[in-house]
């Protein structure tokens, strides 16, 4: 529903009929067979889609549940889409990690050909997006092949920037408001650090990815930084370390200074994320930089020599267009980045963008954008590695991390496959406790404000206690 009429919400029990757009769902049960009809009005006009499989046994719940809401959802996708007559490029699969699918099935050992077919002809996925999948599932699974059980990543949250982006949802605090709470929070965090590398040493646990992320870390002075670098060299056992990554996503947070103290502590994959590369979308989406800046940044941060530097850019920003979208990816290739994120703007709830009128770009203009991005890294050697979709993203798309060849990012793909087990410090940091032989998910969220997360430092470091028990029971 929300790909299809996406301004609409659902109002449950309402009146369904011709005079309103709504829709009526039934769903029975046979001896052999279990059928969804969807009954939809749209422009005054019934629109009717069916869907029927063999009845599951109804004694696996889970299984059942995941049947009747695949049914369901197809049965309302076939009526909506006869309604409006559009096609979504994902088709009827919805979710975070549409590669899911295909990822099971090239593991049962269905061929890559055999795989994208159905991914086109069962859920009407578009053959550039099933392609997609078939990439990325390919590039999980060879890191997934590379994975110990004990294997983990640690990500580090910083929950700071210079100011808000207008988009954006994540956490984090203006310095402009809250530089008060910056030092207060470097020394939480440091204690959660301690009580953290305890931890994985008692369980013998390897770290093969690290992760500094937030808001934008170097946000922090220098000093700060290398507070913060040294206090993770000085407790974990780093030597099964493959990748060390560092968001530098603003480059007005960015000088010679910090790059130096950050490649000198072993970082090895730094991001720094224009988002664009107009000057009057920057303006309109609240960075107080300009694309010079960035172009400073990426200079500064070659003459450092990181191993692989990423480039953010979004897909369906205010006041952008298809050519001026074009001239940022043209850009972006120029600067030689070894990881490209083509991300597609999703608009959620509680961002300025949404409280207040902005120029959003239409599906067409972000499908373009799209398909430029697809076409432009593919011819220019790079290739899709990982991939997700946000509820309220921009006309039903994704986001795709791009790579050269052998410079996938292991913890990029470790988090979106849920491969390993993250395990999460800071500020609104999300850990992740991956099961092995199920894939069973258990999380701890920390607080998700500075002074939150300061004020509760000692409800946060118990509750991690959970991390000994998971692996006492699931993996050990």
């Amino acid at each position: 529903m929300l790909t299809l009429f996406p301004e609409e919400r659902p109002v449950y029990g309402g009146p369904v009929g011709p005079e309103a757009l709504s829709a009526k769902i039934s769903l029975s049960h046979g001896s052999q067979y279990s059928t969804a009809v969807t009954v939809l009005y749209y422009g005054g006009a019934p629109y009717r889609g069916v869907a029927r499989i063999q009845t599951p046994d109804p004694a696996d719940a889970l299984e059942w549940n995941r049947q009747m809401q695949k049914l369901i959802r197809f049965a309302f996708y076939r009526a909506a889409t006869a309604a409006t007559g559009q096609t979504p490029a994902w088709g009827a699969l919805s979710g975070i990690r549409p590669g899911k699918l295909a990822t099971a099935r090239l593991e049962s050992g269905q061929s890559p050909r055999s795989v994208k077919a159905t991914l086109e002809r069962e859920y009407q996925v578009s053959p550039r997006r099933a392609e997609l999948c078939i990439h990325t599932a390919r590039a999980g699974l060879a890191v997934k092949e590379r994975l110990h059980p004990l294997d983990i990543c640690l990500y580090i949250g910083i929950p700071f920037c210079p100011t808000r982006c207008t988009y954006c949802s994540f956490v984090s605090n203006s310095v402009e408001k809250s530089m008060h709470l910056v030092e207060p929070f470097l020394e939480a965090l440091t204690r959660e650090i301690q009580a953290t590398a305890e931890t994985i040493k008692r369980l013998g646990l390897r770290i093969v990815a690290l992760y500094i992320g937030g808001g934008t870390p170097t946000t922090l002075a220098g000093p700060q930084l290398t507070q913060l670098t040294d206090a993770l060299a000085a407790q974990f056992d780093l030597s099964h370390l493959r990748e060390y990554t560092v968001e530098a996503g603003r480059p007005d947070t960015l000088d010679q200074d910090k790059l130096r103290r950050l490649r000198q502590a072993g970082v090895t994959r730094l991001s720094i994320n224009p988002q664009s590369m107009e000057d009057h979308v920057l303006a309109a989406i609240g960075r107080r930089h300009t694309a010079e800046d960035i172009r400073r940044a990426m200079e500064l941060a070659r003459s450092e020599e990181f191993p692989v530097l990423n480039m953010d850019i979004i897909a369906g920003l205010p006041a952008d267009s298809p050519e001026g979208f074009a001239r940022t990816l043209d850009q972006a290739l120029e600067f030689g980045a070894e990881n490209i994120t083509v991300h597609t703007l999703s608009m959620k709830k509680g961002t300025k963008l949404m409280l207040e009128s902005s120029e959003i770009a239409a599906s067409e203009s972000v499908a373009q954008m799209l398909d430029t991005a697809i076409s432009a890294l593919s011819g220019a050697g790079y290739r899709p590695y990982y991939l997700y979709r946000q509820k309220f993203i921009a006309g039903g798309f994704e986001n795709v991390g791009w790579c050269r060849p052998g410079t996938e990012s292991l913890y990029n793909i470790a988090i979106m496959e849920e491969l390993c087990s993250i395990l999460a410090l800071g500020g609104g940091a999300s850990t992740k406790l991956v099961t092995p032989k199920t894939g069973r998910i258990t999380r701890i969220f920390n607080a998700k404000y500075p002074y939150e997360y300061i004020e509760n430092l000692d409800k946060i470091l118990a509750s991690k206690e959970q991390i000994e028990g998971f692996y006492q029971q699931e993996v050990l």
